[in-house]
């Protein structure tokens, strides 16, 4: 017989755990486990300490629960995202219930802004038309993004990183520098207009190549490039290729690969890229106010004005909650349409 001494004020919360698995609710003097191999004697001593206090409940909480300690490392970026982007928006849903008085504010909660958006046929029609040019520039830039993406994750196979580099290296310079130079090339004497002269296409300068809603979304879709090839990249090269292969032993061919194998996988990135280019796109104001003029206005730059020159924020932050609110259920419907078509192409 084999007599231990147990030191119960020594264990750990997790040995105390493991212990009680083998050990009898109550403890009492003189009480013997036996085994086969091993006979434990509890002392009198023993017995009679007090039971394991705990290191503490929050310990304890997250030794038992997976989740917990889950949350508890993400703390640190809900912190950030609380201070960055939780009460910026509590502040704005305040400020859209104010009322601008002169160049003062009334603090009373009223949502008379929200009926004078809805009111004006201003508002909406500028509404409208941002994500109509958001929508086309966003469609504009998947395009152009796509082929690129494409090529790099099938067609190279060596420093795969350095063409994405190369392919992204333009667009380290200022946005503001991107836009002025679209403004150069699409100028009543910018280059088109000057190479379509000098070739004796055109007899005149074209003015509608400036100054229009179709210069914003050229310049918007060429300056979001980058933005939409990276995801598009990761998508088209994490695809197995021996789905290709498996497609192609089947007697599909390219066009017929590409859209029942290809297209379907690389839709994450599609998407992702979609939400990438359309949400900064729609709120917008510096590319139209150089290149849109007044066709070319959007809500970003009603918004500005508010904020700017009109002075009337709780309007501005109005607008800009009915923007979010657009997004979001355009976004709602998209994932829906793309789920849709996923299970379709399955």
């Amino acid at each position: 017989m084999v007599a231990l001494t147990l030191r119960l004020d020594l264990w750990s919360v997790a040995e105390v755990d493991q212990a009680s698995s083998c050990m009898p609710d109550t403890v009492t003097e003189g009480v013997e486990m036996t085994n086969p191999n091993t006979t434990v004697t509890l002392t009198d001593a023993a017995a009679a300490r007090p039971p394991v206090r705990r290191r503490g409940k929050i310990a304890g909480m997250l030794q038992r629960h997976e989740s917990l300690r889950g949350f508890f490392l993400l703390s640190p970026t809900l912190v950030v995202m609380t201070i960055g982007i939780v009460i910026p928006f509590a502040i704005l849903v305040t400020m859209s219930l104010w009322t601008a008085v002169g160049f003062d504010f009334n603090t009373t909660l009223t949502t008379q802004n929200y009926q004078t958006a809805i009111e004006q046929p201003i508002y909406g029609a500028l509404m409208h038309r941002s994500l109509v040019i958001s929508g086309w520039a966003t469609v504009g830039t998947v395009l152009l993004s796509y082929p690129m993406a494409y090529y790099v994750a099938f067609h190279v196979h060596k420093n795969k990183m350095m063409w994405i580099v190369l392919m992204t290296l333009p667009f380290w310079t200022s946005y503001l520098l991107r836009v002025f130079a679209w403004k150069v090339v699409l100028g009543y004497e910018g280059v088109i207009n000057s190479g379509l002269l000098w070739a004796g296409l055109i007899e005149a300068p074209l003015e509608f190549l400036l100054y229009s809603q179709q210069a914003v979304v050229i310049t918007l879709a060429h300056s979001w490039v980058a933005f939409a090839i990276l995801p598009i990249y990761v998508s088209l090269e994490k695809i197995d290729r021996s789905l290709l292969e498996a497609a192609t032993d089947l007697g599909d061919g390219p066009v017929a690969r590409f859209f029942r194998i290809t297209l379907p996988l690389s839709l994450p990135g599609v998407i992702a890229a979609s939400f990438l280019i359309f949400i900064p796109t729609t709120g917008d104001y510096i590319t139209p106010a150089l290149l849109g003029g007044p066709d070319g206005m959007m809500i970003g730059n009603l918004i500005q004005l508010q904020f700017g020159p009109v002075n009337n924020w709780p309007m501005g932050a109005t607008l800009a909650i009915g923007l979010m609110l657009y997004i979001a259920a355009i976004g709602l419907v998209f994932l829906a349409l793309t789920k849709v078509f996923r299970e379709r192409m399955a």
